[in-house]
């Protein structure tokens, strides 16, 4: 038989601690806009108060964000879908970027300057067939 004595108390590091606990601040845990607003349902009808859990791309913000527990995170996505599905909220909204400026090349790079589309086009010569076949025969 085994002696359970030797699996207690075995703990040569001592009780498990949090990194959190080794923090001397305490750290405020977020409130939830559902329990500040007193509301007791969460209604898809409610467009103001889903808009505050989506984000600025139309994408639910989770519950480490919103503070929210998880019954009511589970209720404001409920929400959010189904006022997205009856076209109160967005999908996804349109989100425009800018891209990368062009600094210091200019428009148009390495290659220079478009040419005058009004300018006379230069014709290349035109090679007489009957004289490259004189040629060709002399050799």
């Amino acid at each position: 038989m085994k002696s359970s004595s030797s699996n207690s108390n075995s703990n040569k590091r001592g009780p498990k601690t949090r990194a959190n606990d080794a923090n001397p601040r305490k750290i405020k845990k977020k409130t939830s806009v559902l329990i500040t607003e007193k509301v007791d349902y969460v209604d898809y009808k409610d467009t103001n108060l889903l808009q505050r859990f989506v984000s600025d791309r139309s994408k639910i913000r989770s519950r480490r964000v919103t503070g929210n527990d998880s019954q009511q995170q589970r209720e404001i996505t409920t929400a959010i879908k189904n006022s997205r599905e009856m076209a109160l909220l967005p999908y996804a909204k349109r989100v425009t970027t800018q891209r990368g400026g062009r600094g210091e090349r200019g428009d148009r790079g390495d290659r220079g300057p478009r040419p005058d589309r009004n300018a006379p086009v230069e014709e290349a010569p035109v090679v007489d067939e009957v004289a490259t076949e004189e040629v060709e025969a002399a050799e």
